[in-house]
C-alpha cells in the first residue's frame, strides 16, 4: 500500500506527513525518531491501516519536508505540543492512539504521563517510559548492569553536543548508528530517505538539536516523566544496540496490569522495519481494531 501525504499548518511550521488507511478511521499518530524519518513506518502503517486505523506519520520538526520551526525549539515539550496540535488538526477523538519510536517514543511517553493528554493509549518503541528505568532496591542488579554498559552505546549523545561536528559528519554518523543499533540490517533505503530529509548542514543542525536541547535545564525538565497514566505498550528489540536490553527487565517489572513490556526477537533498534509484522501483531493486540463512536 503506497502512502498518501498531507500538510498540516502548525503554529511554528508546516508539518508534512505520510498517511495510510481510511480518512474516516480513528487516528493513530506515529512519530519517528533519530536518525530516521516518517518512512520508518512504511511497512507498519499499511498493516495497521488494514485493521481500520487512519495512520498519520509526520516528519518531526526540523526533518524535511516539514519546516524548520520558527521558534527554534527542539525540546520534548515542543514535540509534545506538535503531537497535540496534530491530534486537533486531524480531527482526533477519544479513541486516538499515539505510537512513537526513539525520540517519538520519548514524546509519546511524555504525553502518556500527562493529565489531559488526548490520546487513549501509547505504544513506545525502543525507549520505555523514562520513569521505569529508575533504580529500586528490588531491581538494582539489572539497573546497574544496564548502567555500566550503556555509556558504550551512548557516545553519540556527547558527540551531538559539540557544535559543528555532528552537522558536518551527519551522513557518516547516521550510517554508523544504523549499523550499530540494528546489526545485520540493510539500511540503504532508510538512509536514502534520511539524507533526502536532512540534505544539508542546516537540517542536520536542527535534528541534532534535540540532544542539545535535552542537555539544557529547560529541555531536561521534560525528561522528568512520571509513570504512565494511560495504557502503555513498550516493545524492545532483542538485538538493540542503542538501549541495553537489561532495562527491559525494569520495564517488565513496572509495566503491569493495563501496561505491557515485550521483547521482540530478531530485531534491533529499528524494529518497525526489521520485524513489521511482529510489531503490528503486538500493536493491534494492544490497541485492538477501531470501535465505532457511540
Amino acid at each position: 500500500m503506497s502512502p498518501g501525504s498531507l500538510v498540516v499548518p502548525l503554529a511554528t511550521h508546516d508539518a508534512h506527513a505520510l498517511t495510510w488507511g481510511p480518512d474516516d478511521g480513528p487516528l493513530l499518530l506515529a512519530l519517528h525518531g533519530f536518525p530516521d524519518t516518517a518512512w520508518t513506518f512504511r511497512h507498519l502503517g499499511p498493516l495497521l491501516a488494514e485493521a481500520g486505523w487512519r495512520v498519520v506519520a509526520p516528519f518531526l520538526r526540523g526533518y524535511g519536508p516539514s519546516g524548520l520551526p520558527s521558534d527554534g525549539d527542539y525540546t520534548v515539550g515542543a514535540l509534545m505540543g506538535d503531537a497535540v496540535a496534530l491530534h486537533a488538526a486531524l480531527g482526533g477523538d477519544e479513541r486516538s492512539v499515539l505510537v512513537g519510536h526513539d525520540w517519538g517514543a520519548i514524546t509519546a511517553n511524555g504525553l502518556g504521563c500527562s493529565p489531559g493528554s488526548p490520546f487513549a493509549k501509547v505504544v513506545a518503541l525502543a525507549v520505555p517510559p523514562l520513569s521505569v528505568m529508575n533504580p529500586s532496591r528490588e531491581l538494582w542488579k539489572p539497573w546497574v548492569g544496564g548502567l555500566v554498559r550503556q555509556p558504550r552505546n551512548s557516545w553519540y549523545i556527547l558527540a551531538n553536543q559539540v557544535p559543528g561536528v555532528s552537522e558536518r559528519f551527519f551522513p557518516r554518523l547516521a550510517s554508523r548508528l544504523w549499523h550499530d543499533w540494528s546489526p545485520g540490517y540493510d539500511a540503504r533505503t532508510d538512509l536514502a530517505h534520511l539524507l533526502e530529509s536532512v540534505p544539508d548542514v542546516e537540517r542536520a543542525r536542527a535534528v541534532v538539536s534535540y540532544y542539545r536541547a535535552a542537555a539544557r535545564p529547560r529541555g531536561a525538565r521534560f525528561l522528568q516523566q512520571g509513570p504512565p497514566l494511560v495504557p502503555t505498550l513498550y516493545l524492545h528489540g532483542a538485538d538493540d544496540g542503542c538501549l541495553d536490553r537489561r532495562f527491559l527487565t525494569l520495564a517488565r517489572a513496572r509495566l503491569t496490569g493495563e501496561h505491557r513490556a515485550v521483547l521482540v526477537e530478531g530485531a534491533g533498534h529499528f524494529l518497525t522495519v526489521e520485524r513489521p509484522e511482529v510489531v503490528a501483531g503486538h500493536v493491534l493486540g494492544f490497541v485492538g481494531r477501531p470501535r465505532p463512536l457511540v
